[in-house]
């Protein structure tokens, strides 16, 4: 008897033309609310607004999400997603504690040069939303990953082992957001040379003061 191939298309779903259009229209709808919400403001602006930003009829929003506080939950979910996994790709990296920390603000900090809406909307709204509670877990977990770099910088010798980690996490997460809330605002300079020179200054001077003294252990 011969043996049937098996039936790979039970196994292996199909992206189909169709489904491949509902991810483009539903990311078009996404990266339409991004320009909104960033223009007009989240509290001021409209399912309407967004889908005629985005070129498609209002009713079509709602075949993707419930509302626009969905739409702004899934901004800052799917793109804090990406960034955690920026971050998680910087601590897996054999680089010394300092260069890792430099990775880190590379990140957050040109995501402003790649992405102004993007940032003015996660400054600016997601931050100061008081359903934000609700992605605490996943807010956590980019301190917990400098955390981490730091402990295992100070188990190396590479940083000071007196200064408590997770507060150094804090202190530097702070640092970084500060310096995006102060683009966001027009309160600092953010042409390309400046938005370099932030990398440089914060790491230097949280890393220096971090920095163990003389060779590592």
């Amino acid at each position: 008897m011969v043996a049937r191939a098996p039936n790979l298309h039970l196994r292996f779903p199909v992206l189909t033309d169709r489904s491949v259009a509902t991810v483009d229209k539903r990311q078009q709808l996404l990266d339409a609310a991004v320009r909104v919400f960033a223009r007009e403001g989240y509290h001021t602006s409209r399912v309407g607004d967004i889908a005629e930003e985005a070129g498609v009829a209002h009713g079509l929003l709602y075949h993707y999400f419930t509302s626009k506080q969905e739409v702004l939950e899934t901004i800052f979910r799917e793109n804090w997603r990406q960034l955690l996994e920026r971050f998680h790709e910087v601590e897996a990296s054999p680089e010394q504690s300092a260069e890792q920390l430099r990775g880190v603000a590379k990140i957050l900090l040109r995501t402003w040069r790649n992405d102004p809406d993007l940032v003015r909307v996660m400054v600016r709204e997601v931050a100061r939303s008081p359903k934000l509670q609700g992605q605490v877990e996943e807010i956590r977990e980019a301190f917990a990953t400098i955390q981490r770099i730091v402990e295992r910088g100070q188990e190396r010798g590479e940083l000071r082992r007196e200064l408590e980690p997770r507060l150094v996490s804090w202190i530097f997460y702070g640092a970084l957001e500060e310096l995006l809330t102060g683009w966001v605002l027009g309160e600092l300079p953010d042409g390309d040379e400046e938005v370099s020179r932030a990398e440089r200054t914060i790491v230097d001077v949280v890393c220096g003061g971090l920095a163990a003294a003389g060779p590592p252990a």
